[in-house]
C-alpha cells in the first residue's frame, strides 16, 4: 500500500538519520548504513529500506518522531499519523507493560538484540515483529534524545 511520502530531503529527516546513524555506531559499534553515504543520500536510503526503522522522542508518553516506508506500511498510516502516535499505542493494551520494561531496559543498557513482540496496525491487524534491535539516541551534545528500532522480520496473526 503506497502512502503519502514526507518530505525525507529535508533538514529534519536528514538531521534525524544522522542522529540514528551516529546513535547506532556508538551505541553497538557498527553501522546502520554505509558510512560513505551523504546524510541526504543515508535519509532516502534508510525512508525506503526493505526493512522498519523507527523512532520516538523523550518524555513520559514519547510519540514517534520517524518511520520509514516499511513502517508506515506495516503500521498502515501516513506520516502525519504515524508521527502523531504515542508509540505505546503500537502495542496493544496486554502488551503495554512489556513493551515498558522493554525500553526501559534499554535506557539502562543503552540498547538491546534479538527483542520480540506484537504490535497493531491501525486497522486493528496484529503482528508479530521479531528479532528487533533498539538503542537510544543521543544528539550532537550527547543528551538524551529518544529511542529507534530496527527490524526485518515480522509475521501477521
Amino acid at each position: 500500500m503506497a502512502l503519502p511520502l514526507p518530505d525525507i530531503e529535508n533538514s529534519y529527516c536528514v538531521d534525524h538519520i544522522n542522529c540514528l546513524r551516529r546513535s547506532f555506531r556508538s551505541r553497538l559499534g557498527q553501522d546502520l548504513v554505509d558510512p560513505c553515504l551523504s546524510p541526504v543520500e543515508a535519509s532516502l536510503l534508510i525512508y525506503r529500506a526493505p526493512y522498519v526503522v523507527v523512532s520516538h522522542g523523550l518524555g513520559p508518553d514519547p510519540v514517534f518522531n520517524y518511520g520509514n516506508q516499511a513502517a508506515l506500511n506495516l503500521f498502515e498510516m501516513s506520516w502525519l499519523e504515524f508521527t502523531r502516535l504515542p508509540s505505546r499505542q503500537s502495542a496493544e493494551p496486554p502488551n503495554q507493560a512489556e513493551r515498558a520494561e522493554l525500553l526501559a531496559q534499554v535506557a539502562r543498557q543503552g540498547y538491546i538484540r534479538h527483542y520480540s513482540g506484537v504490535r497493531i496496525a491501525k486497522s486493528g491487524r496484529r503482528f508479530r515483529i521479531k528479532d528487533v534491535t533498539v538503542w537510544n539516541l543521543v544528539d550532537d551534545q550527547g543528551a538524551d534524545y529518544g529511542q529507534a528500532a530496527l527490524y526485518s522480520a515480522w509475521e501477521f496473526l
